[in-house]
C-alpha cells in the first residue's frame, strides 16, 4: 500500500508541471497588462514601464516561469498585485465558501441519487425505472446556471423563503450560514445527482444479478438486508469513483454558480483575478485547484481498500 501511495504521489508531479506550463503560457499570451490595469488609463508609458520592471514583467517568459516555479517549490505562491496579501492568503480566505457549497451540494446529490438509483435498479423496466432515467437524462441536459435562475425566481422572489444572493460565514451561526447556500447547493447538487443515479442503477443491477445474491434471496434473506447490506456494499466502488469525480468538479467548477449567487468563493476569486490580470493569483489558484482535484481522487482511491478488502490484497 505504501509503494502504491508513493507511486500515486510521484505521478502527481508531471501533472502539476504540465498544468503550470500551460496556465503560465495562456495567461501571459492573453491580451492585457497588470501594470496598465493597476495604474489606470491615465498613466504615462514611463510609469507603466517602471511598474512592469518592479513586478518583473519585463523579463523573458522563461525567466519569469523559472522564478515562479522556484518560489512555488519553496511553498511561496507569490503575492497578489491588487489585494495586498499573499496568494495563499487569498486562496484560503475564499476557500471556506467554496468548500461549504461543495459539501452541501454533494449531500444534496447523494440524498437524491442513491435512493432513486437503488429503486430504479430494483424495479428495472417499470414505469418507475423509466421515470428515474428520464429525470437523470433531463438533469444532465439542464445547465446548472439555468436551474439556479429558476430557483431564484421561484423560491427567492416569488415565495421569498430564502435569500437569493450573498453569503454569511459559519461564525454567524449555522442557519445563517446554510440559508445562503441552500439554493446554490440544490442547483449544483441536482445536476450532479444525474451521473451518480445512473451509476448507482447500473452498478446495483450488475450485483443484483450475481449468483450469491440470487442464492441469498432464495434462502429467505430479507430484501432490505439483501439490498443495503450485501448488494449496495459490493456495488459501491464504481459509485464512490463517481462521487469523488463529482465532488472534485464541485470544488473546482462552481464558478458560474458562485457568480450568480454572489458567493465569495474560489470561483469568484478566479473571475476577479482574470478581469484584473492578477497573474500571480490566477496561477496560484489554478495550481491549487488542480492539486485539490487530484488529491480528492487519491483519497477516493485509498477508500477502495476500506470498502473492499480485495483491493487491499491486490495492492500488496
Amino acid at each position: 500500500m505504501r509503494i502504491y501511495l508513493l507511486k500515486r504521489i510521484l505521478a502527481l508531479i508531471p501533472v502539476l508541471f504540465v498544468v503550470s506550463v500551460v496556465i503560465f503560457m495562456i495567461i501571459h499570451i492573453t491580451p492585457g497588462d497588470p501594470a496598465t490595469v493597476m495604474l489606470g488609463e491615465s498613466a504615462t508609458e514611463q510609469d507603466v514601464i517602471a511598474l512592469r520592471q518592479q513586478l518583473g514583467l519585463d523579463l523573458p517568459l522563461y525567466q519569469q516561469y523559472v522564478g515562479w516555479v522556484t518560489d512555488v517549490l519553496r511553498g511561496d505562491l507569490g503575492d497578489s498585485y491588487f489585494m495586498k496579501e499573499s496568494v495563499a492568503e487569498s486562496i484560503f480566505s475564499h476557500l471556506q465558501p467554496t468548500l461549504s457549497l461543495a459539501i452541501l451540494a454533494q449531500i444534496v446529490a447523494l440524498v437524491i441519487a442513491i435512493p432513486i438509483g437503488i429503486v430504479a435498479a430494483l424495479r428495472r423496466g417499470t414505469a418507475t425505472d423509466q421515470t428515474v432515467m428520464g429525470f437523470s437524462l433531463l438533469a444532465m441536459a439542464v445547465p446548472s446556471f439555468l436551474l439556479a435562475l429558476f430557483l431564484i425566481l421561484l423560491v427567492g422572489v416569488k415565495l421569498q423563503w430564502l435569500p437569493v444572493a450573498g453569503y454569511k460565514p459559519l461564525d454567524a451561526g449555522l442557519w445563517n450560514h446554510l440559508k445562503y447556500l441552500i439554493l446554490p447547493a440544490i442547483s449544483l447538487g441536482a445536476i450532479q445527482s444525474a451521473l451518480i443515479t445512473r451509476m448507482t442503477r447500473s452498478s446495483m443491477l450488475e450485483v443484483l444479478n450475481t449468483n450469491y445474491i440470487k442464492t441469498a434471496r432464495s434462502k429467505g434473506v430479507k430484501e432490505r438486508q439483501l439490498v443495503y447490506r450485501h448488494a449496495l456494499r459490493n456495488a459501491f466502488l464504481p459509485i464512490l469513483t463517481v462521487i469523488g469525480q463529482t465532488f472534485g468538479g464541485l470544488v473546482t467548477g462552481a464558478v458560474v454558480t458562485e457568480t450568480i449567487f454572489n458567493i465569495p468563493g474560489i470561483g469568484q476569486l478566479i473571475i476577479n483575478s482574470v478581469e484584473r490580470r492578477d497573474y500571480a493569483v490566477i496561477q496560484g489558484v489554478v495550481l491549487f485547484v488542480t492539486f485539490s482535484y487530484v488529491f480528492i481522487n487519491l483519497i477516493v482511491d485509498m477508500l477502495y481498500g476500506v470498502i473492499d478488502p480485495r483491493v487491499r490484497l491486490e495492492r500488496k
